[in-house]
């Protein structure tokens, strides 16, 4: 099975985010991310949507997802067409004498630090899931203390005209 990036734009209504999540339960789906946030028109909401599953399989909840009354909208991504990205704010111990090396690696990873003190810093980071896996990964080292994903958002690459 492979990861699929539906995008839906629904009307910005109480409850349209309970019904999407109910008709992926019904189905057997587990939905890796699920992100949404209201458009350029504060009525529409954008909602990105990462699920293992066959592509037929895919097709028939896309299918599903059109019929619901708020959805306006649905896609399936094409990944070699799309721009995607995730959030996380990563809380790390940090020492003193860790400092520098944290904030050489936050440099490389084009990440930043958001907040200092004395035992931590907290890092931004925005990038694609295996780069923010990877920054992780490294920061495992110096000790995570807390940590929030946004999940993927995305949208189709402009073609060139």
């Amino acid at each position: 099975m492979a990861k699929h990036i539906l995008n839906a734009l629904v009307e910005n209504r109480a409850g349209i985010l309970a019904k999407m999540a109910s008709l992926f339960a019904r189905r057997g789906f587990n939905i890796d991310s699920l992100a949404v946030g209201v458009t350029q028109n504060p009525e529409v909401s954008a909602t990105t949507i990462v699920v293992d599953g066959d592509a037929q399989t895919v097709e028939q909840v896309e299918k599903q997802l059109s019929k619901l009354i708020d959805v306006i909208k649905v896609k399936t991504l094409a990944p070699e067409t799309t721009v995607s990205r995730e959030l996380s704010l990563i809380k790390v111990s940090c020492t003193a004498e860790k400092r520098a090396e944290i904030m050489q690696i936050v440099d490389i990873f084009r990440a930043k630090i958001i907040d200092i003190c004395d035992h931590a810093v907290i890092i931004e980071m925005t990038g694609t899931g295996q780069k923010i896996d990877a920054f992780e990964e490294i920061m495992h080292t110096f000790g995570i203390l807390e940590m929030s994903r946004t999940g993927m958002i995305a949208m189709t690459r402009s073609k060139a005209e």
